[in-house]
């Protein structure tokens, strides 16, 4: 079957819309036997039925698949073109990069040989460079050590201990001028005359060379002080400088401070402003309320009043009415009598047969004051009807009237309400930003008071360590002072100088005082000056019995120190 020998056809069922294979027709028992054997072998494994298969010849796949796909192999195959361009692009700049006999190429080399030349240029800068940072380093270190020294050298210690050591050359220059007297006064008493020139000669000679000398010294000393008046006159426009700088830094605390006064004052005026401004909105909220209140005790007088008004009203009509009726009866009581009166008359004087007449004007009368008094009754009953009519309208009107203001009061009342919890509110939310204030306020203080804690407590350890450092600085210099006031002695007893003076003006301590020297203080040696107007400073008179009596009480055997000066307890 086509079916097992092409190894590329496709299956396609009816879901992909192709038509079925048309059977072809066979005649006779072929035919039959043919379709037997071909719907028992049309049927796989899974239920397809291959009758239902269309068989495509790999031809006609290939061009199905070359029509589906030719967009994505056309993208691929730009894309290997491309990719094939760059690489040999890239692999042409390699090849080209190289070459020395092309334009870019030579640029390269002299680009590149400029560079190493100012690399070299650079290197031999910067040894330059190095060797006079030392040069002038090492200036720069012997121009502070010769300061240094004539610094140390203008020092009140150095400078009594100079002193001493001239003196030390004096008195060797007395005992060689005493010598001198000895022997002149030996030469006078018969020596030789030639060995008196001599001597004469030598001793003129050293004259010339200590006077040589000694004004090469005052040269040098003159130039010392010249140096020091000019560090003098730097150090004291220095210290303007600095007092200078402590005015305006004063100046700038001081407006600080009343900047800070002038905020504090504000601050409490706006407090204040804010307490006042309360109060009053309180006052006039209690004076709207007595306003409100008066005003509503005034209108419910005023209804009152009305009330009042109107019933007396009523009652005066009342009144009035009858007062009214009892004049209408008293007139028709009085024109009655009247009217029989004159009847009476007229009875008298006329004869019986106007009796007849009399009673017709009489029945005439009454009928007119009857229709006169109808009228009257019907005016009255009017009247009241009106009244009653004006009196339920006012009635009307009045609880119409007080349904108004009673709704008005409560609309105004919720109004209040309202504008109480409003102010309440923001009363509320002012206090809550006042405590907020408050509380950033104190810790903005105590942050101040931690920092100004914590400056005093760095100023001090500042202070204790510069102490320390001074101490420290003491006690080299005193180790330096006394390492050179040994080389000096030493020269001096080599040279045959009286070493005392030096000895004198070396000893330990600092200060130039006769005290004690302070071991804590840097081994410094106060002045102990007498309370009386002349100040002569006291002699440290220290004995050994001193420091034997020291020891006792400082070891705790004090019962000794007692017995040695006498006490019996």
């Amino acid at each position: 079957m086509a079916t097992v020998q092409h190894a590329n056809f496709i299956q396609y069922g009816r879901r992909t819309g192709l038509p079925k294979s048309a059977p072809t027709k066979r005649s006779g028992s072929a035919t039959s036997t043919q379709n037997q054997e071909l719907t028992v072998g049309v049927k796989l494994a899974d239920g397809t039925d291959l009758r239902q298969v269309k068989v495509l010849p790999r031809r006609e796949w290939n061009r199905i698949q070359e029509s589906l796909h030719s967009n994505a192999r056309e993208i691929e195959r730009i894309k290997e073109a491309r990719a094939n361009r760059e690489a040999l692009h890239a692999q042409s700049k390699e090849i080209v990069q190289n070459w020395s006999n092309t334009i870019v190429g030579q640029r390269q080399k002299k680009l590149q040989a400029r560079k190493l030349r100012e690399e070299k240029e650079e290197e031999g800068r910067v040894k330059l460079d190095i060797e006079e940072a030392k040069y002038q380093a090492e200036k720069r270190k012997q121009a502070i050590d010769k300061a240094k020294t004539i610094q140390y050298f203008q020092t009140d210690r150095i400078k009594s201990f100079h002193g001493a050591l001239l003196l030390t050359e004096v008195l060797k220059e007395r005992d060689a001028q005493v010598e001198l007297k000895k022997q002149k006064e030996a030469q006078s008493h018969g020596k030789d005359h030639e060995l008196l020139k001599h001597y004469r000669a030598e001793y003129e000679r050293g004259i010339l060379e200590d006077q040589h000398k000694a004004s090469k010294r005052y040269q040098e000393r003159q130039k010392v002080a010249e140096y020091q008046a000019m560090q003098i006159k730097e150090h004291v426009k220095q210290q303007d400088q600095e007092e200078l700088e402590d005015k305006k830094e004063g100046e700038e605390v001081r407006k600080l401070a009343r900047l800070h006064e002038w905020e504090q004052k504000k601050l409490e005026q706006v407090r204040r402003q804010e307490k006042m401004l309360v109060m009053q909105s309180h006052k006039e909220h209690e004076q709207n309320k007595a306003a409100i209140r008066a005003l509503e005790e005034q209108q419910e007088e005023e209804e009152n009043e009305e009330i009042r008004l109107f019933a007396a009203a009523k009652k005066k009509m009342l009144r009035l009415r009858k007062q009214k009726e009892a004049e209408l009866f008293k007139e028709v009581q009085d024109h009655k009598n009247k009217m029989t009166n004159l009847l009476a008359a007229q009875l008298k004087q006329k004869v019986d047969d106007e009796d007849s007449r009399i009673i017709k004007a009489t029945k005439e009368k009454e009928e007119k004051l009857t229709k006169e008094r109808d009228e009257k009754q019907h005016k009255l009953k009017k009247a009241l009807k009106s009244i009653a009519e004006h009196r339920d309208e006012q009635l009307t009107l009045k609880e119409r009237r007080e349904k108004t203001e009673r709704r008005k009061a409560l609309e105004q009342l919720a109004v209040k309400v309202e504008a109480d919890q409003v102010f309440n509110q923001k009363q509320y939310e002012k206090a809550v930003a006042t405590k907020e204030h408050k509380k950033q306020l104190q810790a903005f203080h105590m942050a101040q008071i931690n920092d100004r804690a914590e400056k005093e407590r760095h100023n001090r350890e500042e202070e204790l360590h510069h102490d320390e450092q001074l101490v420290n600085l003491l006690s080299i210099e005193e180790e330096q002072f006394q390492e050179y006031a040994n080389k000096v002695i030493s020269a001096a007893k080599k040279k045959g100088q009286n070493p005392y003076p030096l000895t004198k003006a070396a000893q330990a301590g600092a200060g130039g005082g006769r005290g004690p020297t302070f071991d804590g203080k840097g081994g410094l040696r106060p002045s102990y000056m007498t309370a009386d107007g002349y100040g002569v400073q006291l002699p440290n008179c220290q004995r050994s019995t001193t420091e034997s009596i020291k020891s006792k009480c400082e070891s705790g055997n004090a019962a000794v120190a007692k017995k040695r000066l006498g006490f019996v307890w």
